[in-house]
């Protein structure tokens, strides 16, 4: 049953590509753990248990570690993005566009220049 209630969040995990991944249910409590890929998608993750049993979860329980702590995340450039857009989806405030252009001065020279399929850094804050 509490895995039920979880399900969008294990499903999460699947979609995320989740490494050595494991969920165990005893006595009412949801087990989960594995390695995400970054902070971020580990925040995902976290945001998803919130959604489904609320702020402070007793019937779960998770150990998320992250493979790699010296990056935010990573993101693909898509068609029709700016650092703004990229900026406010991953610090809900587009003025972080900067920090995002600093961290990637190896591939951008132009903070309004960036092109679909550009892998960027996004750096911890």
């Amino acid at each position: 049953m509490v895995r039920a209630k979880y399900q969008d969040v294990l499903d999460l995990g699947e979609k995320l590509s989740i490494e050595n991944g494991d969920v165990k249910e005893e006595n009412g409590v949801l087990h989960v753990s594995g390695t995400a890929k970054t902070q971020y998608e580990k925040n995902l993750i976290w945001d998803s248990i919130k959604a489904a049993g609320g702020e402070s979860p007793s019937d779960i329980v998770a150990d998320i570690a992250v493979a790699d702590t010296s990056v935010y995340h990573r993101h693909t450039v898509e068609s029709g993005e700016t650092l703004g857009k990229i900026a406010k989806q991953y610090f809900k405030d587009p003025m972080k566009y900067k920090q995002i252009f600093e961290a990637n001065t190896d591939i951008l020279k132009n903070p309004d220049l960036i092109h679909p399929g550009q892998e960027l850094i996004i750096p911890n804050l």
